[in-house]
């Protein structure tokens, strides 16, 4: 999925196509960290002076209740990011300077043993968190 896709999808749902959505979905898609609602405010005033935060806030809970953006939590903060095409599980490296996010493959989960009995596991995250190469 990309974010015109993602802006079809919205259609495809019933949702309307507005510039604030388009804006908002092609900021976050080209970027490869995660984002505070605060941040997509900040890029959206210059062409949107009058928006509020809350309208952000709304939009972001839609694109990720769509599954078109995974969110985490930083430093008692939500940031959202892409959730782009992977139709397999994954999980990432995240710079805590700068955000960027890196994929990596494997699962600890694998290695996971002793569940209680009758416990069913019905998802899990996983987030290593660190500085990148160029914030080091």
């Amino acid at each position: 999925m990309n974010a015109n896709s993602a802006l079809q999808l919205l259609k495809v749902k019933g949702y309307k196509y507005t510039g604030k959505r388009e804006l908002i979905m092609h900021r976050i898609y080209n970027e490869n960290r995660y984002l505070s609602a605060k941040e997509v405010f900040g890029f959206m005033q210059k062409d949107y002076p009058n928006l509020s935060i809350d309208t952000i806030y709304r939009n972001l809970s839609l694109f990720e209740e769509l599954s078109i953006l995974e969110s985490t939590e930083f430093e008692g903060e939500r940031l959202f990011r892409f959730a782009g095409s992977n139709d397999h599980h994954q999980h990432h490296i995240i710079c805590i300077k700068c955000r960027k996010t890196i994929p990596f493959e494997g699962c600890p989960m694998n290695n996971i043993s002793n569940l209680p009995d009758g416990f069913e596991i019905t998802g899990h995250k996983f987030e290593i968190y660190g500085y990148c190469k160029d914030c080091d």
